[in-house]
């Protein structure tokens, strides 16, 4: 199925993002957490590429067993760091060899060390760049770009955001995957924002079922994602694992049922390679196994 249809009227996209494991062990723990997540009948998986493509071998590693044993679409992210057209052209062949479905086609962040993001010679400089190689040379894939509700932390305001994001659907995006958020009402409007500005391919939201306090604060650092107060105080009554992971279930819960209710077309979560937090919130929402 193509990547627009798991979308149309009468379909409830549900996908699940990985990330390559470093061991062996984590690898086995993985799988577990895979057959966990299968049961939930998802439209795909996805699986996220290091910075310069550290980790290419393994993204289509586990893309490609993620197909072989669940006979599920599955889409290998794509960024732009560290490589040529001529290589990113060999990486999509190679892709294509293992049966790969969708592309997540992003500029990247910079790697470690580096503040800023530098083009390649001879590779490209932005996402939407990407999408039309991939559209004119690779029309075979599907296409997944990365949209921002409270705006990407390098753009200079909302507009100029909206701007690239546009550019992107124009050269031939499917849809779009939101960064993770934690109110809805920015998603809500991303969304109208997006319609306005002729943006017309389905908006998806992407999540983080918070466990961790400490964690999710690392992580929304990194991305400028806001935490409301209201949730990080009931995260912080208690310094105990089993509180912050229910806190978390809790307002993961309370988000999807707005989203759905919103008309979201599907959601994406951000799993990282754990079942227990989405597969309680899947089942509190009444999505079955």
């Amino acid at each position: 199925m193509s990547l627009r249809g798991q979308y149309d009227a009468g379909r409830f996209g549900l996908s699940f993002e990985l990330f390559p494991p470093k061991t062996a062990e984590a690898e086995e723990t993985l799988w577990s957490h895979v057959g966990k997540l299968v049961a939930f009948r998802p439209s795909y998986f996805t699986c996220t590429y290091g910075a310069g493509g550290s980790t290419r071998d393994k993204t289509l590693e586990i893309v490609a067993e993620v197909r072989r044993r669940f006979g599920l679409p599955v889409a290998s992210h794509l960024t732009c760091v560290g490589s040529t057209v001529d290589q990113l052209r060999d990486y999509l062949r190679e892709a294509r060899q293992r049966g790969i479905d969708y592309i997540v086609a992003l500029r990247g962040d910079p790697p470690k060390g580096q503040a800023a993001f530098e083009a390649t010679v001879g590779g490209l400089r932005y996402a939407n760049e990407l999408v039309s190689l991939l559209r004119t040379e690779f029309p075979e894939y599907g296409i997944a770009v990365a949209g921002y509700p409270e705006v990407h932390q390098e753009a200079p305001n909302a507009d100029i955001d909206l701007a690239n994001l546009k550019r992107k659907v124009d050269a031939g995006a499917d849809i779009v995957v939101t960064q993770l958020f934690y109110d809805n009402d920015d998603f809500f409007r991303f969304r109208d924002r997006c319609s306005a500005a002729g943006i017309h391919v389905p908006i998806v939201p992407g999540l983080l079922p918070v466990t961790n306090l400490a964690q999710i604060q690392r992580i929304t650092s990194l991305c400028k994602a806001r935490l409301p107060d209201s949730f990080v105080s009931r995260l912080q009554q208690q310094d105990d694992a089993a509180w912050q992971f229910q806190v978390g279930v809790d307002q993961a819960v309370e988000q999807v049922r707005g989203l759905i209710a919103g008309g979201a077309p599907g959601l994406h979560f951000y799993v990282l390679n754990k079942s227990q937090a989405t597969a309680a919130v899947l089942e509190a929402v009444g999505i079955p196994r």
